[in-house]
């Protein structure tokens, strides 16, 4: 299902920032610093580099193959690519996968922006119980929809304006943003007493903590970090030129997320170390709990500083949200605009009027709707569980397989070569790695998720 005039990303700098855009989310920023806290630091950073270039470097390069030799959405690719066979149920998996994403992230990023404008409202300041204060704001039955309104609109407001238009012009925009915001703040952090000992954490490898359980996390957190398996990347890479540079595109978006996940790293763990007692949470109890009060015993001499500390770092979050939450729109707006021919206006309104209705269960699921579950979990738990327990790992396996086990050799060839003009160093190595080391690590990690 090839189509015509769907638009194509117009530079090299566009199709690196938006795919890093895409990757880049509020995993990067909570949930990396949360698993180096929990797995020894440093050790745990250099097994987690290995991870991803070991791991999800090659599904992000078969996302990319799939999505550019097709040019179309992710169904349409494998209609086109595997014409009357089952496989096309994997790129169901992913319109459908990134719609719950969307619907329970949106959530999260209305907190996010909810966050930033009481930061810049100087109201996250002061002796408060900020556990309290995070818990009476999420349960009020129409505060956090409000939010999640907005920050839908948002997303929708890109999406809507088109690839070259919307997509790759905000992420050009907003993507070196984000990098100077974490840099600026990666130095106010170096700056605090007792910095030393959290830059020691981060910088000094302890090799006897890398145990099974380290490396196994370290692997999840790859994965996971570069939302590949879901079909946004691949998405994406159906709007590439066909000069674009398929595996030099997927080495910088993995080293601009990784960057972004260990800068988050050189934010937190210094403000943390230079306040006795403050333990590094995971999820939302660090960033809207445990860092207001960082904040404020850090800077309650400097407060204009605290005041700017804090707005800039909820500014990161915010861009970081809606960066992900545009690639995972992406995804189903591509799919209705191609698979009933509708407008990418009309394609994307649907979109944001399911993820919206979805949303609202989700949001309303830590209020009013609390008490109501199914398999013992409220529906934003519900929709996390499908996607990163279930969608995303079988989805990387799915699409590993599909490349080096379905496709034509010399197709895949093709694409990384883009028709044999580049030379592809490793080559061999590489096709090695979508071939067996990727789906049988992305394994590993579905499995080692399930137990847990």
């Amino acid at each position: 299902m090839q189509t015509t005039g769907r638009g194509n990303f117009g530079s090299r700098l566009g199709v690196i920032l938006a795919s890093a855009g895409s990757a880049v989310g509020l995993g990067n920023i909570w949930r990396f610093p949360t698993e180096v806290g929990r797995n020894g630091g440093a050790a745990f950073i250099l097994v987690y580099l290995c991870c991803v270039f070991l791991l999800a470097l090659p599904v992000m390069i078969s996302e990319f193959i799939v999505g550019r030799s097709s040019r179309s959405n992710t169904v349409g690719a494998y209609r086109t690519l595997a014409p009357g066979k089952p496989w096309v149920v994997a790129g169901f998996m992913g319109v459908l996968g990134g719609i719950l994403v969307l619907s329970f992230y949106s959530v999260v990023a209305g907190w996010t922006l909810h966050y930033t404008i009481q930061s810049f409202g100087l109201k996250l300041m002061g002796n408060q119980d900020f556990g309290e204060v995070f818990n009476t704001f999420v349960t009020n039955p129409w505060k956090p929809l409000v939010y999640q309104f907005v920050f839908l609109l948002l997303t929708h407001f890109v999406v809507a304006r088109g690839v070259e238009s919307g997509i790759e012009r905000f992420s050009k925009v907003m993507m070196p943003v984000l990098l100077v915001i974490i840099l600026l703040l990666s130095c106010f952090s170096l700056t605090l007493p007792g910095a030393r000992d959290g830059l020691a954490f981060l910088l000094k490898p302890d090799f006897s903590k890398v145990t099974t359980k380290v490396v196994l996390s370290a692997m999840g957190q790859a994965f996971f970090s570069l939302s590949v398996g879901i079909g946004c990347l691949a998405t994406y890479a159906s709007y590439f030129k066909r000069e674009t540079r398929l595996v030099n595109s997927a080495l910088s978006v993995c080293a601009i997320d990784s960057m972004v996940a260990i800068l988050s790293g050189f934010i937190i763990f210094p403000a943390a170390f230079s306040v006795a007692g403050v333990q590094v949470d995971s999820g939302p109890g660090l960033v809207y709990i445990t860092l207001p009060h960082v904040f404020n015993m850090v800077f309650e001499n400097i407060p204009f500083i605290g005041y700017l500390f804090s707005g800039l770092f909820y500014i990161l979050l915010l861009l970081a949200a809606l960066t992900s939450t545009i690639s995972m729109h992406e995804i189903a707006t591509a799919f209705f605009r191609e698979n009933y021919k509708l407008s990418r206006r009309v394609s994307a309104t649907v979109v944001t009027l399911i993820c919206l209705l979805l949303g609202t269960a989700c949001c309303l699921s830590f209020g009013p709707w609390s008490e109501v579950k199914i398999w013992g979990m409220g529906f934003f738990d519900l929709f996390d569980f499908l996607t990163a327990k279930f969608m995303m790992p079988l989805g990387g396996i799915l699409i590993t397989m599909f490349v080096e086990w379905y496709l034509d050799r010399k197709l895949v060839v093709d694409e990384l070569t883009n028709g044999g003009t580049l030379k592809v160093r490793g080559l061999s190595f590489l096709l090695f790695l979508v071939r067996w080391v990727a789906p049988i690590g992305v394994g590993i990690v579905f499995l080692n998720e399930l137990a847990g």
